[in-house]
Parts: structure tokens; sequence; C-alpha cells
């Protein structure tokens, strides 16, 4: 996989340039076997490349991001090319009148968006299987799904096509992926970035992330994408308490997973940190009100195409969607009341903590198209993919609180781990996972 932050470096040295990188990049997407990219935008980027080649030349340094190519999940806006978001309803879509506000930040800091990227329609749904140009395939193993619905984001790095990609998560969209092809997905709190520009899945629950190769390259990139600049000073997560949570809602459901999260904790004890149990009883309540956010929200997007034209959805987008049609608006309601009321519960119930540590997913990879699987090693009962792969998840979406899946130094499937942050914020989590990251390559 590229690392952003040795791409920098040997652009600084001589050995390399913007110039060579992006059409380097550009020369892997065009070749790409899995079906992670949906339009590339190769002569502008190459012209961009040119144009900051010739400044670092000149001793002009945007930064760290200088030069560094950029795909972008298509529902985020870039200006000159169409956001078709995965499905048939925009497949005339006109191109996009100016970048989200999200792209622009980075472009300004001299990131090349080279790629518009594979997501699930219209963010709806955790797999990546589901979209009008098909499934995208996972590059540990195309016979299986990437997670959604920052799927092309994901896989790209994970394929080594690129070293920096942006996406959305509403209930796992950046985590899920990340875990599951074994890269660094950060999502940050709720409402730290802009969502302007971005095609809404639950306005009320997207998260506007980012994903990188390791934590050192995502940090670096949210330096830049948050304003607030690189955090000068080594890593010491002494005195920092880490919870951990007991409830059986939290277990992962592959046991190849499960050792994971105890072996982060693990790290962190042996360098100073203090590890606290939290419960959650309520967290089956809590998770359960997520559904009928999203969903509710998202029909009122569709509401007129779907009466419209409705065979331009894929199939299972569909059905999701019209399910909500005739729900009465308690419902949602009543949902966004559990929310607010469960999100103070929780806080009260890891208000001793600093951040939370746990699985980023219930499932690792599963073969593309399959509804349920049964895990090797499990109890032998099957196993629903989607709730899987969304449950220790979305209830941070419903807190809004920040949250990173790295990968574990496994071999074969990738496996995420996630830290999120109850006092911590995105810099701070990013700080907890490079402590994990190192203690792992230290002890392997």
């Amino acid at each position: 996989m590229m690392d952003l932050n040795r791409i920098a470096a040997a652009f600084r040295s001589g050995e390399s340039s913007p110039t060579e990188h992006v059409a380097d990049v550009l020369e892997r997407l065009t070749a790409d076997p899995y079906n992670l990219v949906v339009t590339l935008d190769a002569d502008r980027a190459l012209a961009t490349a040119r144009e900051l080649t010739d400044e670092l030349a000149a001793g002009r340094d945007r930064g760290p991001l200088h030069g560094i190519a950029l795909g972008v999940k298509d529902l985020i806006d870039v200006a000159g090319l169409p956001s078709r978001c995965g499905s048939n309803v925009f497949a005339d879509a006109a191109p996009a009148r100016l970048d989200a506000p999200v792209v622009a930040r980075l472009r300004a800091a001299g990131a090349v968006v080279v790629a518009k990227l594979h997501t699930q329609e219209f963010a709806h749904g955790a797999t990546g299987d589901v979209s009008a140009s098909g499934p995208a395939h996972n590059p540990h193993d195309p016979t299986r799904i990437t997670g959604g619905s920052s799927s092309g984001s994901a896989g790209s790095l994970a394929a080594g096509h690129l070293p920096l990609a942006l996406g959305t998560d509403t209930g796992c969209s950046v985590r899920g992926p990340a875990a599951l092809c074994g890269v660094v997905g950060l999502k940050p709190r709720y409402g730290r970035l802009p969502s302007d520009g971005i095609f809404p899945l639950s306005e009320s629950l997207d998260h506007p992330g980012l994903l990188s190769t390791d934590v050192a390259a995502t940090a670096t990139a949210w330096s830049v994408l948050s304003g607030e600049g690189p955090r000068e000073r080594p890593v010491d997560v002494r005195g920092l308490r880490v919870g951990v949570l007991t409830d059986d809602y939290w277990r992962p459901a592959d046991p190849a997973i499960a050792p994971w999260p105890g072996r982060a904790v693990d790290v962190l004890r042996d360098r100073g940190a203090e590890v606290i149990e939290v419960s959650t009883p309520f967290i089956d309540e809590f998770a359960a009100a997520y559904r009928p956010i999203v969903s509710n929200e998202a029909y009122a997007t569709h509401a007129r195409w779907l009466a419209e034209r409705p065979e331009a959805y894929q199939p299972l987008t569909r059905e999701r969607l019209l399910s909500f049609a005739d729900r009465p608006a308690r419902d949602y309601i009543e949902a966004q009341r559990t929310r607010r009321r469960l999100s103070a519960e929780f806080t009260a119930a890891a208000a001793d903590v600093d951040v939370l540590v746990l699985a980023t997913t219930r499932l690792r990879a599963t073969p593309i198209g399959a509804a349920e699987v049964t895990p090797e090693g499990g109890d032998g009962a099957p196993v629903e993919v989607r709730p899987a792969l969304l449950a220790l998840n979305s209830p941070f979406n419903l807190t809004g609180w920040p949250a990173v899946s790295i990968p574990a130094p496994v071999d074969g499937l990738p496996i995420g781990v996630q830290i999120v942050g109850v006092r911590q914020d995105e810099a701070g989590v990013l700080d907890v996972a490079a402590a994990v990251e190192a203690g792992w390559r230290s002890a392997g």
C-alpha cells in the first residue's frame, strides 16, 4: 500500500515528484480489476500535478499533502465531475459546479483529485455490493465484499492504487470498509466537518470521513482537513482511561476477531493506561433507534424519485426505501427522542473513561451477495451480514463521538479494531491508535 508520508518525503528529497506520483496512480486506477473506480479525472489531475511539481521546484510548499493523489467517494461533489451516487437514478447527472468543502480544503492544501470511487447505491448499505456499476471486490479476496458504503475508497487503498481517500460514515461506512479492507478509517465527531456538497443518506447521522493506509498518514491528512495542524509531541497514553464494554452486544460473531480488542487494550495497559469496565444495559434499545432514523430520513430524500422512476433503483435499495414509505411520523420522532435520552445515558455510563476500545465489525469480509454467513469456529448459528457490519459502529453515529478503525496485524482477511473518543477528540483517538499500532509493530 502507498504511504502518504513517505511519498511526501520523496517529493522533497527529489526522489520523486507530484507528476510522477499522479501518473503512477492514474495508471493503477486505469488497470483496476476490482471495480473500485467510477470516473477518472486524468487530464486535470496530471495538469494539476505538473503545476504542483513546478511550485515545489520554485520553493512553494503547500504542506504535507502537496501533490498527494486523492480519491473521492462518488456521492461527494467534485467540480467538473458528476456525482452518480452508485445509482442509475443519476446516470445522466450533470457535472458538479463546485467542490464540496471537504474536497476544496484538501485541494487548497495541494491534494490532487484523481478519481471518483465506487459507493454502495446512495450509501444505503454496509456491504459495497449493491450499485449500478456492480459490486466492489475486496483486494484481499475478490470473491468477498469491501464493506460499504465507502467501498471504492477503502478498496483502492488496500489495492495500492492511491494513498488517501474521502468517504462518508452514517452507520459504519468509513470504519466498516476500513476494517474489511485492512486500512485506517476515521469518522470525526458529528458536525466537525461540513457536509455541504455531499448527497445525504441521513442528515442527522451523516459524517464525512477520511481513509488512509496507516495511522500516521491519517493523522497527517486530518491535521490538514481539520485546519488544526500537526501535533508536535510524542504519543503518551500514561494515565489514559480505557473503557472495555462488557455487554454481550459488543462481542464479535467471528472468533478470529474476538482476541484483537483485548490485545489492543493490553498494549495500552502496558504503556500506562488504566482499564475500566463499562456496562451498557440500554444498548439494544439505543441501537434499535438507528434504523428508523436513517430509513425515514432516506425515504424523505428519495420519495419523489421513487414515485417517478422506481425501476432506476437497484432492487434491494428500492425495497429497503419503500419499506418506510408509510411509516407514521411518531416512529421517527420516538426514535430521535430515544437517541437523545440514551445518548445521555451512554455518556453517563462512560463518564470515567477517555476512550472505548472494541472490534469494528462482528464479521470479516463476507462473500459477495451473501445475506448471512456461519463464521468458522463459531457456535454454528448463521449471522445476518448487514446488521453484523453495522452493530458495533452505528451507536457512535447516534452519539456523534469520533472513532477510528485500525487494522490488526493479521495475515488473510483483515480485522479492524475501533477506538472511540468519549473524552478525546479526533487527534486524541489517532494518538491512541498510534500507540496501539506501535505496540503491535514492536511485538511482531
